[in-house]
């Protein structure tokens, strides 16, 4: 007998009834809004928790227009990349500063650069903050909001001193680079993991995926699922025992 859930797929699938879209829509919700708050966590505190959440649903409106439930693939698995989608390209938009901190930073800015020319050199925190007639502590509490809100993309182009285009990735040294040998077998050994996890049932691949990669709980995954806790632990043990077996024969084959 099927389950409600593939039930209301079938029928959307058939129909697009808007009425099935609001109950789908409402059923994923907490998908959504957990994919939201974890975002939320590495942000700016001038990040609204509802624009993101919003986001999130218009990515999983869309996935769930672009969902063939006859590919065999569990919509969980399959909407959880394109909300997080659609929530980074929301951030890419965003003014991520509000506007009384914007003129409040090109007011600080405007004094720094004024001091220094005056003084010829640095100007140190104490004759910035007397020239703003602030205190101190007030100063440094902007600086903060100022950093937190600053984000730089390493994606985005910059110009050295021979004009030359280059990234953020270039300027940046990584302090704990793999030697090429080392980094090709660390490359290998994740390919076959990846071909290990993708050859699971498709049940056990989903709690690895929510456990593992979104953190999820045993519960929560439970609730995503609509299965119980110990279920949930149950298929989690077996995925474990079904990766050590299969990744065994892997590399000893």
């Amino acid at each position: 007998m099927k389950d409600a859930t593939r039930m209301l797929w079938e029928n959307y699938a058939t129909t697009h009834n808007p009425e099935i879209k609001d109950t789908l829509v409402l059923k994923y919700m907490p998908i959504v809004k957990y994919v939201a708050s974890k975002m939320l966590m590495t942000l700016p505190s001038s990040v609204d928790y509802n624009d993101l959440v919003s986001a999130g649903i218009l990515g999983l409106i869309g996935a769930m227009d672009r969902f063939d439930i006859r590919q065999g693939v569990k919509f969980e698995t399959f909407v959880l990349p394109r909300i997080r989608g659609a929530i980074l390209d929301e951030l890419r938009t965003l003014d991520w500063a509000p506007r009384s901190l914007r003129s409040k930073a090109r007011k600080l800015e405007r004094t720094v650069n004024s001091l220094e020319k005056e003084l010829g050199r640095v100007a140190t925190d104490e004759e910035v903050v007397n020239r703003l007639d602030m205190k101190l502590d007030d100063y440094y509490y902007i600086q903060k909001e100022i950093n937190s809100a600053a984000l730089l993309s390493l994606d985005g182009s910059i110009h050295d001193e021979s004009d030359s285009n280059t990234s953020m990735y270039d300027m940046i040294e990584n302090p704990i680079a793999e030697n090429p040998l080392a980094s090709i077998e660390n490359h290998e050994m994740k390919k076959v993991l990846l071909n290990v996890i993708d050859n699971l049932p498709e049940q056990e691949k989903l709690v690895i995926s929510l456990y593992y990669y979104e953190e999820l709980t045993l519960r929560e995954i439970g609730q995503v699922m609509d299965i119980t806790e110990s279920r949930v632990s149950q298929i989690h043990t077996k995925a474990i025992s079904n990766l050590k077996h299969k990744m065994h024969d892997e590399i000893m084959n």
